[in-house]
This record gives C-alpha cells, sequence and structure tokens, in this order.
C-alpha cells in the first residue's frame, strides 16, 4: 500500500511540474510577445539588403557557403494563412569576370507548402512567439556565456518523412527579446540538419513592434542568408498586394520547338559498354564502373540523390555479378555530386576524395538522420573515407590502370579530380565546360574557363585521351574528345 501510495505521489508531481513548466512557458511567451508588440499581430511587411547563400556549393569544403547580393529585398508574412512572399535582386560576378549579372529572385510560401518552405515563416521571432503559443511549448533557462536565455520549445504540427514532429527552439533573452531560433530538417549530406536565425540589433517600429536590423540564418554550420532590415511595419494594410504572386509575363512569340526527348536525355540506370570491363551507368548524371581482378571502382557513386546511388549501385552489380564494389571516386565535394553518398556509405564501400575533403565528408555522413531514415542510418554503418594526399592515386593490378588526377586551377572546387584509363584512352570530368549542342555551335567569347583550364591540365600531366567522358551528360548525350575542346576554344 505504501509504495502504491508513493507511485501516486510521484505521479502527481510530476503532473505539477509538468503544469508549472507549461505555464510558465505561456508566461514566458506572452511576457515576449507584449515585449517585441507580437500581440495582435497579423501579418508584417519589412524590407532591406540581403545575401542569399548556395548550400553545398563552397569552393572549399572547409569553409562558408558561397554569398549573392539580394539587393531590394522585401518580404510580407501573413501569419493567419501562412502565406508568405519574398521579393529580391541577384547581382553575381561571372567565374569568367566582367559586368555583374542581373536576376530577379523570390521565394513564395502557402499553407500548402512542404515543412522545409513554412519553416521560414516560423523561425522568425514573431512566427516563433506565434507558434510557441498555439503549440503546448514548455521553457528552462539556461546559461550560454555570460548571458541567461529563457529556452522554448515547441512541436511543430508537421511530421518528417520518419514519423518525427519537426523540433523548434527559441532563445528568449533579458530582454524578452528572441535572438535565436533553432530547427533541424532533413539534408541527404547532413542527415539531421541544424538550421539556425540569429537575430540582433533589435529596433522598434511602428505600434511597439520590435524587429531585428540583424539577420543570420545559417545551415550546415555556415550562414545561408544574411540581412541588414531597414524597416517593418505591422498589419500593413497591402498586404494582399505584397503576398500575391504575379502572373508570368506574357511571351514576346511563338515558344520554339521541344527538342525530341530522345535526343537531349540519357537513358536513367541504362549502361553503355565502353570497353572490356568498362561501363557507363548512364543518366543526368552518370557515372564510370570500371572492373579490376577481384573488385570494382566506381567514379561518380553518389550523385544527385539517395535513389540515383541505389541505382548506380544496382547497375554495377548488374553489369559485374559477384564483384564487390570496393571504392567510390568522388570528382568533387558538390551536393549535387555527392548527395546519393548513404547509399555508397550503405554499402560498405570506402569513399576516395583528396585529403581536403575528408574532414567534412566525415563529419556530415556520421551526423544522426532520424527525421529522414535512409539506407545509411538503417546499415548501421559508418562511412569509410581515403582522404589521399598528393596530386595522384592510381588503382592497379595486373590487368588495369586507373588513375586519379586533382585539377590544378580551377575556381570551381578545391580538390575535384578527374579519372583516366590510360590502356583504353578514357577520360571521365565533371563541371568543367559543357560544348555547344553542334560541332558548328558558336565559339564563346569569352572563352569558358573551365574549358581552357582543362585542357591545359590534360596538357599539363600529359594525358593521351581518345574519348571523354562527362557526368553530366552532354545535348546530345555523347562522349567527346580533346578535338571537341579545342574546337570549342576557337582552336
Amino acid at each position: 500500500m505504501k509504495r502504491v501510495f508513493v507511485m501516486v505521489v510521484a505521479l502527481a508531481a510530476l503532473l505539477l511540474s509538468q503544469s508549472m513548466t507549461a505555464q510558465d512557458a505561456k508566461t514566458v511567451i506572452n511576457d515576449a510577445s507584449q515585449a517585441m508588440g507580437v500581440t495582435g499581430l497579423n501579418s508584417i511587411h519589412y524590407y532591406g539588403v540581403a545575401q542569399n547563400g548556395n548550400l553545398g556549393q563552397n569552393n572549399n569544403a572547409n569553409q562558408p557557403w558561397p554569398m549573392a547580393n539580394a539587393s531590394d529585398y522585401v518580404r510580407a508574412i501573413d501569419f493567419t494563412t501562412t502565406a508568405s512572399r519574398a521579393t529580391w535582386v541577384n547581382y553575381a560576378v561571372p567565374v569568367t569576370g566582367g559586368a555583374a549579372a542581373q536576376a530577379p529572385g523570390q521565394q513564395n510560401i502557402a499553407a500548402n507548402s512542404p515543412w522545409a518552405q513554412q519553416v521560414e515563416i516560423w523561425i522568425t521571432p514573431w512566427g516563433f512567439l506565434k507558434g510557441a503559443a498555439a503549440n503546448n511549448a514548455t521553457v528552462r533557462t539556461q546559461a550560454v556565456g555570460n548571458n541567461r536565455y529563457q529556452v522554448v520549445t515547441f512541436n511543430a504540427p508537421a511530421k518528417s518523412p520518419g514519423g518525427q514532429a519537426y523540433r523548434i527552439v527559441g532563445y528568449i533573452n533579458n530582454a524578452k527579446l528572441v535572438e535565436k531560433v533553432q530547427t533541424w530538417l532533413e539534408n541527404p549530406i547532413f542527415g539531421d540538419m541544424l538550421v539556425e536565425a540569429e537575430y540582433t540589433n533589435y529596433r522598434e517600429g511602428a505600434n511597439g513592434l520590435k524587429f531585428p536590423a540583424t539577420i543570420v540564418q545559417k545551415r550546415g554550420g555556415w550562414p545561408t542568408f544574411e540581412a541588414y532590415i531597414l524597416g517593418a511595419h505591422p498589419n500593413p494594410s497591402n498586404l494582399q498586394a505584397l503576398i500575391t504572386v504575379p502572373p508570368p509575363a506574357a511571351p514576346a512569340g511563338a515558344p520554339p520547338a521541344a527538342a525530341p526527348a530522345a535526343a537531349t536525355a540519357a537513358p536513367t540506370g541504362a549502361s553503355e559498354k565502353l570497353a572490356d570491363g568498362i561501363y557507363r551507368i548512364r543518366g543526368a548524371y552518370n557515372a564510370l564502373a570500371i572492373e579490376f581482378a577481384d573488385h570494382i571502382v566506381l567514379f561518380e557513386p553518389g550523385p544527385q540523390s539517395e535513389a540515383r546511388g541505389l541505382e548506380i549501385i544496382a547497375e554495377t552489380k548488374k553489369v559485374f555479378p559477384g564483384k564487390p564494389i570496393r571504392f567510390g571516386v568522388i570528382s568533387h565535394h558538390h551536393f549535387d555530386h555527392t548527395s546519393g553518398l548513404a547509399a555508397v556509405v550503405a554499402e560498405g564501400i570506402t569513399i576516395v576524395t583528396p585529403a581536403v575533403n575528408k574532414a567534412f565528408l566525415m563529419n556530415a555522413l556520421s551526423s544522426p538522420r532520424t527525421l529522414a531514415p535512409d539506407s545509411l542510418s538503417k546499415s548501421g554503418k559508418k562511412p569509410l573515407i581515403e582522404g589521399f594526399t598528393g596530386d595522384k592515386r592510381v588503382f592497379q593490378d595486373a590487368t588495369r590502370t586507373f588513375e586519379i588526377h586533382v585539377i590544378k586551377g580551377l575556381p570551381h572546387a578545391d580538390g575535384l579530380v578527374v579519372g583516366y584509363l590510360p590502356k583504353e584512352r578514357i577520360l571521365v570530368y565533371a563541371d568543367m565546360f559543357n560544348l555547344p549542342t553542334a560541332a558548328t555551335g558558336p565559339v564563346p567569347n569569352p572563352p569558358v574557363v573551365g574549358t581552357r583550364i582543362f585542357l591545359e591540365n590534360i596538357e599539363r600531366l600529359g594525358l593521351n585521351v581518345d574519348r571523354i567522358m562527362s557526368v553530366h551528360s552532354l545535348v546530345p548525350d555523347r562522349l567527346t574528345s580533346v578535338a571537341d575542346i579545342r574546337a570549342s576554344l576557337g582552336r
């Protein structure tokens, strides 16, 4: 009887503690909402200057994402309908130099948009407070350095592919201002990727609305969005005009006839024999499978997505039954070329890359993957990564040699490599050039930097090349040659 009484008391204490925590959270949220002018806020319009980062496309795997200016940044949010529209103008300097190119940019979010888009509303300081008030938030106190925060956490109504609710955590400072908001989204490289937004240098606008002059959002540890906000308006009278997406402009003339699909696309998953023991695994992103005496080496084993990685592995096993795929060489670390590496790691394949990429890939591919369980998380395997030093890695047995060479002088990515089969005179590459659709196409002026550097590297290394395979399928789909490269440079 005494034991039952103790359990009842413990349960009552737990329920009381939870009730007090919920009540404390409600008080913290209400206080912050009043301090920030969120009480009675249904919509907001703010503007300034910004920069957008290109996730997964940094020039070095250990450095921040490249940023492009987003001038004339304007954003409106309707919290009652979960809708938002942002517009800006991109200014980007071409790799070849010269004048910056201008292009309009926009982000449109609706109530039926995927959570990965809707989250942009709920991690704003005002959206966070509204979401916390509506979703049974909890609170705890945490010291960060010399600062003390009320840390408010709530689960979003949306569920991840793995069935979990997305968690949103906000840090409220002693001035009762939302200083930081964190959440996690599924990502093929990072797994459960931290998304963190920091809000500083608060100012006061109309009707007591507090807004941060400085916004920095990070994904994968580096900024993907930075903004300096010049002004903000609560409940704008022209909200509908601000969030309405205008119809597309009418075309100036009749659109050109589309090329036949067969002429522009390679059959996904099909294989093409290039030589004895050498196959191109075809698709929008090609892979090259090379047979050795007791194993297979894949060049570009996991581009695009986990599904594409699984497809490449399956087709390789089909053309080389009974032989294990032991090594997978990636051309470079950019995410469109590595987003299928979860399948590669799950297969137990050793990823081969220059040493500059090893630490980044090891950390990313070792992180938890609970939001969207994939073949890697289900396999329980750890990544095997060989980060080779120097400018060359050679795979060799009694019958075949496959050389990996680091490209020099290319701004696109540090540690970008090509693969070369000296006996078969086949070269495989990615992201250096794309030839005109016809041999008679105009010579680019100025010449494409990547094309020139590619040719210079072939000559520097003394490679005797007959056929060149692009990871990105050319249009029309084909292998090319050094003569084609020279012609595209006007030589």
